[in-house]
């Protein structure tokens, strides 16, 4: 039986799909300023002008896997928080996802080391509005709306504030000497310190 011809959409997808799990391995084992353009035609065997049909530079193709990248991030916090009994609990099992998903040495080279740098606070702020922030907000939303009147906080203040504080996380335990005790110390601290802000009773 005769093979079907791919469709000329079809093929842009396969090449827009081989550019970007190219870029997502060498922005990750390499990081952004190490990885040429050359690099990324090369090892996703398509022409130079295939890349720049699809992106006009190499910052425009780190961007779109800083957004793929994201969306994963997003993916996992939704999947682990899915299935929590209440609002508390769902917030810790997606705050330890995301800690879980941005220790991935990759992921934490693209999202968090090279992504503010690269594409502007404002413009990566952005992104992490739409996926993990975005999702922190609306745990922490939920995690509020559970509490008596006089033990609410305001929700804006504390996303940034355990934002940062998860971001900072993700960076130091890259770096422990003893990476599992390290991990244990943050997530009881962390555990700890949602109970306190979010504990209903």
């Amino acid at each position: 039986m005769q093979e079907k011809k791919q469709s000329k959409a079809e093929k842009h997808a396969a090449t827009r799909a081989a550019l970007l799990a190219t870029g997502r391995q060498l922005f990750a084992n390499a990081g952004y300023a190490a990885a040429g353009t050359e690099d990324v035609v090369r090892e996703a065997k398509v022409t130079r002008g295939a890349l720049y049909y699809h992106f006009t530079d190499k910052r425009a193709l780190f961007e779109a896997v800083v957004e793929a990248e994201a969306a994963a991030v997003l993916a996992a916090i939704n999947t682990a928080s899915a299935e929590a009994p209440d609002a508390l609990a769902a917030l810790t099992l997606g705050t330890r996802a995301f800690l879980d998903a941005c220790l991935s040495p990759g992921t934490r080279q693209i999202y968090l080391l090279d992504a503010p740098s690269v594409l502007g606070w404002a413009r990566w702020r952005e992104i992490d509005g739409r996926h993990a922030m975005g999702a922190l907000r609306a745990g922490i939303d939920a995690a509020v709306a559970a509490l008596p009147p006089g033990r609410q906080l305001p929700p804006e203040a504390l996303t940034y504030l355990l934002s940062g504080a998860m971001n900072e996380a993700v960076l130091w335990l890259a770096e422990a000497s003893d990476d599992k005790a390290a991990r244990q110390a943050c997530e009881q601290t962390l555990t700890r310190l949602l109970e306190l802000l979010f504990k209903t009773d």
